[in-house]
């Protein structure tokens, strides 16, 4: 299943096409594509080329790691997540690694790095859904994860299956039209709040990712 943005104004194909389904298809995915997700999202901007980011990674294949990490989910991702074939948790260190510093940019860098793999695995016919409804203490406690790192996201990542096997709220937002704030809402000309209104065209109201 495609699911193109609405866009108000032309953008590149990959991020048009890029989108967050809950369901995925009975597939794996191959080690050299996942390999290569991770590629992408190693080579992610970051301040001071930190590198802030951490990625577990933890495949069906590897039924326990896999049950551990589903397991952190909160009930409501475990209905659909668990049919994916890989789910990857997030971390970033909040310390700049070279003095021990507060890093106030590790977790918008941790962000980069995710964008890059979000956009890699489109390019390569795979789908990831994000999900911030995870137990962190869990997680951490899952897989002894150090103190330092905070924990960001868990995403599921596959290739997209079909909606009617979700259940019928979940189908209903897979199938319901996406939308985002208009770009006026969302980016100032200027000065705060006043919304750039250099194009025509207005972008739909919030909705699915």
């Amino acid at each position: 299943m495609e699911k193109p943005a609405p866009t108000s104004f032309p953008i590149h194909d990959l991020l048009q096409r890029r989108w967050s389904p809950r369901a995925f298809a009975d597939r794996a995915v191959a080690t050299a594509d996942l390999c290569a997700v991770l590629e992408a999202a190693r080579w992610a901007a970051s301040s001071a080329n930190e590198q802030p980011w951490r990625f577990l990674v933890a495949r069906r294949e590897e039924p326990v790691a896999f049950a551990k990490l589903l397991e952190c989910l909160v009930p409501g991702n475990q209905r659909w997540a668990g049919a994916a074939p890989v789910l990857i948790l997030t971390a970033t260190r909040r310390t700049f690694q070279r003095n021990d510093k507060p890093n106030r940019h590790a977790m918008h860098d941790a962000g980069l790095a995710l964008a890059n793999l979000l956009v890699e695995a489109t390019a390569r016919g795979l789908h990831a859904h994000p999900m911030a409804g995870f137990d962190v203490d869990a997680a951490r406690a899952a897989f002894a994860i150090p103190a330092e790192f905070d924990l960001a996201a868990v995403t599921a990542l596959g290739y997209a299956g079909d909606p009617e096997r979700l259940p019928e709220d979940l189908r209903d937002r897979e199938l319901a039209p996406r939308s985002r704030h208009p770009l006026s809402e969302t980016a100032f000309a200027s000065e705060w709040g006043t919304g750039i209104r250099w194009g025509a065209g207005a972008a739909p109201t919030p909705g699915n990712s």
